[in-house]
């Protein structure tokens, strides 16, 4: 995972309530405590997170943007590390944020051996309850979840941010920014940002401050119209993309390049031709060879 994403969910994790925790993990208890441990025997010495329960258990949490076939020879390593280390195995999750369908065993056999860890497709959690709670660090994660309507989702959680008090709210947009590059959200939180209230810490934020005083620069009107406009076209291309993904798999470099350059009529003619074209270059016509 990269660096930013990594450091950035470690610490909004950490921040959960039990609730929330429990949602996205499934533990049965809530953790008390986190841990900053070096493992030896293992290619990567410290685990992501490991923190110590209400019951006096551990919890072992891994997190992933990117399918990894050995992920279980992994978890069986940190948890034999973390037996060494502790004296007793962790509960142990893989906690999977990646945009490709899951694709990961949970599960390693072998002569006399069967380990077996919970592995978490985010993006298939319902997030409402997330989205629901009076915790600001909650409403952030829910971004990675499954979202029934995510401009809808951005606004409510641009408002609460936006309702907090400075230092809350500066560290929160930063948290947003850098996980909505984990769903392709960034284009949304700008044009929702744009519309939201405007304070000092808000315009001096280095991500949404410029796309806010654009906007004024523009004109409220002229600007809002311009982000309905493009705001609804790039909907209408996320929308078309995961349904050619779920058809052919992810798009190769040269398809995304084409979706990312069709206009909103091109848009709705690649709509229609994806739900009976044989291949992907058919999906784009006669130009998707170029």
């Amino acid at each position: 995972m990269r660096s930013e994403y990594d450091a950035t969910l470690k610490e909004v994790l950490t921040d959960l309530t039990g609730a929330a925790l429990r949602l996205l993990t499934r533990a049965s208890e809530a953790v008390l405590r986190w841990s900053n441990v070096e493992l030896s025997g293992v290619r990567k010495p410290r685990v992501d997170l490991l923190g110590e329960t209400a019951g006096g258990g551990l919890l072992h949490i891994e997190l992933q943007s990117a399918n990894d076939p050995n992920m279980a020879v992994r978890m069986l390593e940190y948890a034999l590390a973390v037996r060494r280390s502790h004296g007793r195995f962790p509960d142990q999750v893989v906690l999977y944020v990646g945009r490709e369908p899951m694709r990961m065993p949970d599960t390693l056999e072998g002569p006399g051996l069967r380990f077996h860890y919970r592995l978490i497709d985010v993006g298939a959690i319902d997030g409402e309850a997330l989205l629901e709670s009076p915790r600001l660090e909650d409403n952030v994660i829910a971004i990675l979840t499954r979202l029934r309507d995510p401009r809808a989702a951005v606004r409510r959680i641009l408002a609460r941010i936006a309702a907090s008090p400075p230092g809350d709210r500066e560290r929160a947009l930063d948290e947003l920014g850098t996980l909505a590059g984990l769903r392709q959200l960034g284009t949304i939180i700008d044009e929702e940002a744009a519309a939201m209230p405007i304070t000092e810490s808000i315009l001096d934020h280095d991500l949404f401050g410029p796309k806010i005083r654009e906007g004024i620069a523009i004109g409220t009107k002229q600007g809002l119209e311009k982000a309905r406009l493009e705001g609804r076209v790039e909907g209408e291309r996320e929308t078309v993309r995961r349904q050619i993904e779920k058809r052919f798999g992810r798009l190769p470099a040269w398809a995304n390049k084409r979706l990312i350059s069709l206009t909103e009529p091109d848009i709705e003619d690649v709509a229609l031709r994806v739900l009976d074209a044989p291949n992907l270059k058919a999906v784009f016509g006669h130009k998707s060879g170029k």
